[in-house]
């Protein structure tokens, strides 16, 4: 005997799905499908979904609707990744309902990203490769690398320390700020924007702007200027601390 479906459990798999892919930086346009995707495969029933980037509704039909909120968002496109294919198994057959819960579950609880000291040498590493892609002299690679490492540093540092928005930018730029500086002043470098500029690019939130483009193109507007918003405040917070050094020195 075939087993019934239970619809508030198919809207829990959906909810779950779609809040780990906005809390790791999905796009709108792709959540909602892939919210979709599983509700066909598990009731065969229409589905609705209303997805922004602090929160997700969601209803079936004849099942009611149900609300779930997205308090943080980060980016971590492994787990997209991993509930994608989730999702792809859901929709072959080869999960059922109670296990598909189950693995999106161990994926939101799963710590997925590399360890600090790999990210941090990660940005360092990046901020000296593009002081050398803006035309920035081999000489000046070195503290580049210093100042970029420094500044994501105390991003991740001020991150765990204070958790309102746009805060760690603000600082971590200060910081890229202040390094940069005091290298021109001991005459170690002589170029100060383009080490600046290089050093702060591990902090510009490229996928967000991207994620905004998208939204709006696939007729997210709500998602998309939220997103466009948020990455115009975090560009500005990283203007804001470096503006602030060069207009005390």
């Amino acid at each position: 005997m075939e087993k019934k479906i239970n619809h508030n459990e198919v809207m829990e798999v959906c909810l779950l799905a779609g809040k780990i892919m906005m809390q790791s930086g999905a796009e709108t346009y792709r959540v909602e499908d892939t919210m979709r995707r599983i509700a066909d495969a598990l009731g065969n029933h229409p589905s609705h979904s209303y997805v922004t980037p602090t929160g997700i509704v969601f209803s079936i039909d004849g099942a009611g609707t149900k609300i779930i909120g997205i308090p943080a968002r980060s980016t971590d496109l492994k787990k997209v990744t991993i509930v994608n294919s989730i999702s792809r198994k859901i929709s072959s057959g080869d999960l059922s309902v109670e296990e598909a819960y189950h693995a999106l579950k161990q994926v939101e609880t799963a710590n997925l990203a590399y360890p600090v000291p790999v990210q941090i040498a990660a940005a360092a590493l990046s901020s000296g490769c593009f002081l050398i892609m803006f035309l920035g002299g081999w000489h000046d690679f070195i503290p580049a690398c210093i100042a970029g490492g420094l500044g994501f540093s105390g991003l991740i540092y001020f991150h765990r320390l204070v958790e309102l928005k746009f805060f760690a930018e603000i600082l971590a730029s200060l910081i890229i700020g202040l390094v940069s500086f005091l290298f021109v002043i001991t005459g170690i470098v002589h170029q100060l924007d383009k080490i600046i500029i290089a050093s702060v690019m591990p902090l510009v939130p490229g996928l967000l702007i991207t994620n905004a483009v998208r939204d709006l193109m696939a007729g997210h507007l709500v998602s998309g200027l939220a997103k466009g918003a948020e990455a115009f405040l975090t560009a500005f917070a990283i203007g804001a601390g470096v503006a602030v050094v060069l207009a005390l020195y």
